[in-house]
Parts: structure tokens; C-alpha cells; sequence
């Protein structure tokens, strides 16, 4: 009787303890959200708004946060001339512990969507120069952001697992390289904390659906737009002599442009000089007083950021000099701030942290190890000058499996971002996604 009454009291009290889930099966949430969350992320595709506009998106999304039980503030940000962002923080605090941010992108792009969806998008809307243009989620945003938001909805359900704060970010303008930097100038951190980490994720067209790839160092170059002007002394086509030839000037500024990354940069160092436009003159037989070229660089490290910066300028002016224009006509050679982003530099220990937890979460044969590509965006701006946030973007896999091996096999690419027929598979790469952010969080955040 005894030892009845003694196991009996074991028993009472192993039912009055709280019952723990094993710490992998948020998977199950996840899956339990799916078929919401893909309807929400063929709402989102199906009206895409430009950078700049995100009103609907912002609204939308704040509104799931706060359902999800977050703390939301929105039209958070500050452009350089003055207008508001669309930018939403959500804040879900837990205990004392550390503050993880996690961020999602909202904008859209000005593509006409060409895919054949039964939930394409088919807007259209006038962009700030007045044309009239096509609006697509070319670039997957919508796909992270459905991610995103399965990932919030998860991580507010397992509150016992986790403890700190959480601050979720949708960051507007990423497709013009100003939401990050508007949202920090409108105090996120001063509003909201100054996080111990910042966690994203960007969909990979070269990556199968239901896996992510993880790289530690560069993940995405820096970039700057250059604004060019080669002067000179115009008149007519029949005298040249008594000229001084932008167009001539122009079209050797372009070719000695390639001796930056040939001849003047370390073959080890990446480095990108791309013309993307060219435009001088009126008519057959007049020569132009001058010619504009607009430039895009692209670099992993600063030291040769600053570099190729330094020599477009220099290059510029030599070839002013040899063709004897004069000092007054030289070059205007101007960067544009606002259109310039660093590396996004991944923190190597990080990654590498976060290698295990996502292997254990979606399996090791579906964690990849990733590689840097020569796309930018702003989401380093959010470690701060100096990398003083350790910070990792995951690449979330995007592509059909079977065409991606049909891809490889016959050297035919799939469809790039930013194509009019880009599409992801949405099941498999929001159930990834969503469960490699939690994952992350959790690794970071655990009890």
C-alpha cells in the first residue's frame, strides 16, 4: 500500500509539471499555417506596389503582426528629401535576454508579369516619372514576407522557448537602396532598441525549394551609381578640327574603363564597372557639347570600393587631358549617396552557428553552403558602419527541384530574378523559410 501511495504521489506530480514539446517540432506549426499563409502570399503577389508606395503592403502586413500578437508601429522612416517611409516594426518582448531582428522587404518592381500565374499580378500604375508601368514581385519579395510572417506566427506560439526581444522589420524602398537607411534615420533604434543581431532571408533561383544556403563573409556586393558628364566643344560634323569631340572622348572613357577591373584591381579583389547607359548628340552632323553616361560598381570589400571610385574619376580626366579639353570643360564625374550601399558582409562565426540549427530543422541534406553574388541591397545597412551588428542573410531556395536539375544538366538558365517570368514554388520555399527564421531565432534567443 505503501509504495501504491508513493507512486501515486510521483505520478501527481509528474502530471502538475508543465509538458515540454521537443524542441524541433515547431515544423508541425508551421505546416499547421501553410495554407493560410499561401493565401496570403498570392494576395500579395497578385498587388505588388512599387518602392516608394507600399501603402496597401505595410497595412497588410502590420495587420498580421498585430494578430499574431506584436506590438506594431508602422509608417516608421525618413527619405533624404524629406518624405515619409512605409516602414513597420513589430516588437513581441519576452523576458529579459537579447533583441533579435529579423527583417523582410515589402517593394515591388516595375515589370510586366509575364509567368501565366492563375495569380499573377496584372497592375498597373504610374511610376514617378509619370510613365505608365507594369508592377511584379520579380524580385520574391512577396515570398519573404509570407515567410516572414509564418516565421512571427510560430515564434509567438513557443514563447516558452525563447526569451529577450523580438523586433520584426518591414523595410520598404529596398529595390531603390533607401528603406534601411530612412528607418535608421527615423531613430528604429532609438524607437525601438539597438538589436544584438539582425537575421534575413533572399530567395535564390539557383537553390531548390525547401532549402536554404548559408555563406559567411560577403554575401552581396557594394554598389554606387555614377553619374558621368565628358564635356567638350561642339560644332559642326564637317570641321572636327575645330572641335573637341565628347562623343570620341566618351566612347575611350568607356573602353579605358575596363583597365579599372583588368589592370588596376588585384584578380583576387571582384570588382565590377558597368555602363548601363550612354547618351550624346542630335543629329547626324553636329557635334554635341557633351555626353552623359550613367555607371553602376559593384565590390566585396571597401578598400576596393573606394578604389574604383577613385579611379572612374581619374580615368575621366585623362581622358579629358589627352584630347585637349580644356580645364574648364573637364569631366563632372558625381556618386549619388542615396544610391549607394556597402557590402552586405555576413558575420562568419554566425553562420556558422547557425548551420547546425537549421540543419537540425529542416535537414542536413537541405542546408547548403552558399556562395556571394554580385546583387546588392541595403540590408547591411542594419549592422551599422563597421559591421557593429553581427548580421546574416539566408539564401531561401526559390527553384522548381526538377527544372533545376534540368537547368544544370543542359546549361539552359531558369528564369532570373527580376525576370517577367520569375516565379518561386511558394509551398516548399515559405515552409523552408518560415522554419529556417524560427530556427535562427530560436538559436540565438533560446532559454
Amino acid at each position: 500500500m505503501a509504495s501504491r501511495l508513493a507512486l501515486n504521489r510521483i505520478v501527481v506530480l509528474f502530471a502538475a509539471l508543465p509538458v515540454i514539446a521537443y524542441p524541433g517540432d515547431y515544423p508541425a506549426l508551421v505546416d499547421a499555417e501553410l495554407p493560410s499563409l499561401l493565401a496570403v502570399y498570392k494576395d500579395l503577389h497578385a498587388n505588388p506596389e512599387l518602392s516608394l508606395h507600399e501603402a496597401r503592403t505595410s497595412a497588410l502586413l502590420a495587420a498580421e503582426l498585430r494578430k499574431a500578437g506584436y506590438t506594431v508601429t508602422d509608417h516608421i522612416g525618413r527619405y533624404a528629401n524629406g518624405s515619409p517611409a512605409f516602414g513597420v516594426a513589430a516588437i513581441l518582448k519576452n523576458g529579459a535576454g537579447p533583441t533579435v531582428l529579423v527583417r523582410t522587404e515589402m517593394d515591388a518592381l516595375p515589370v510586366t508579369e509575364k509567368t501565366g500565374l492563375p495569380y499573377a499580378s496584372h497592375v498597373e500604375t504610374k511610376d514617378d516619372s509619370g510613365a505608365t508601368v507594369g508592377v511584379m514581385h520579380a524580385c520574391g519579395h512577396d515570398l519573404h514576407m509570407t515567410a516572414f510572417l509564418g516565421a512571427a506566427r510560430t515564434l509567438a506560439q513557443i514563447k516558452d522557448r525563447w526569451h529577450g526581444t523580438l523586433m520584426l522589420i518591414g523595410q520598404p524602398a529596398e529595390e531603390r537602396v533607401g528603406g534601411a537607411r530612412a528607418m535608421l534615420a527615423d531613430g528604429l533604434y532609438e524607437r525601438f532598441g539597438k538589436p544584438d543581431y539582425c537575421l534575413a532571408q533572399h530567395d535564390n533561383p539557383e537553390v531548390a525549394a525547401g532549402m536554404v544556403a548559408v555563406v559567411g563573409g560577403p554575401v552581396l556586393s557594394s554598389s554606387d551609381s555614377v553619374d558621368v558628364t565628358i564635356r567638350g566643344l561642339g560644332g559642326h560634323g564637317s570641321r572636327p578640327e575645330a572641335t573637341k569631340d565628347p562623343i570620341v572622348a566618351a566612347a575611350q572613357f568607356v573602353l579605358a574603363l575596363q583597365t579599372i577591373v583588368s589592370r588596376q584591381t588585384a584578380p583576387q579583389d571582384p570588382a565590377v564597372v558597368t555602363v548601363g547607359s550612354i547618351h550624346g548628340g542630335t543629329k547626324h552632323n553636329i557635334i554635341p557639347d557633351e555626353v552623359k553616361l550613367q555607371l553602376t560598381t559593384r565590390a566585396f570589400s571597401e578598400d576596393v570600393r573606394r578604389h574604383t571610385l577613385a579611379a572612374i574619376e581619374r580615368t575621366a580626366r585623362g581622358v579629358a587631358l589627352m584630347a585637349g579639353i580644356p580645364e574648364d570643360r573637364a569631366p563632372i564625374v558625381s556618386f549619388n549617396p542615396d544610391e549607394g550601399v556597402p557590402v552586405t558582409y555576413n558575420d562568419p562565426t554566425l553562420a556558422a552557428r547557425l548551420k547546425e540549427p537549421l540543419s537540425a530543422a529542416l535537414g542536413s541534406a537541405n542546408v547548403l553552403d552558399g556562395k556571394a553574388i554580385m546583387a546588392s541591397e541595403d540590408f547591411g545597412l542594419f549592422g551599422l558602419e563597421g559591421h557593429q551588428i553581427p548580421i546574416v542573410m539566408l539564401w531561401l531556395g526559390a527553384a522548381d527541384p526538377a527544372k533545376l536539375q534540368e537547368s544544370r544538366r543542359t546549361g539552359t538558365p531558369l528564369p532570373s530574378l527580376h525576370s517577367s517570368l520569375f516565379y518561386p514554388v511558394p509551398e516548399p520555399a515559405i515552409r523552408a523559410g518560415a522554419i529556417a527564421l524560427t530556427a535562427s531565432v530560436l538559436e540565438l534567443m533560446a532559454k
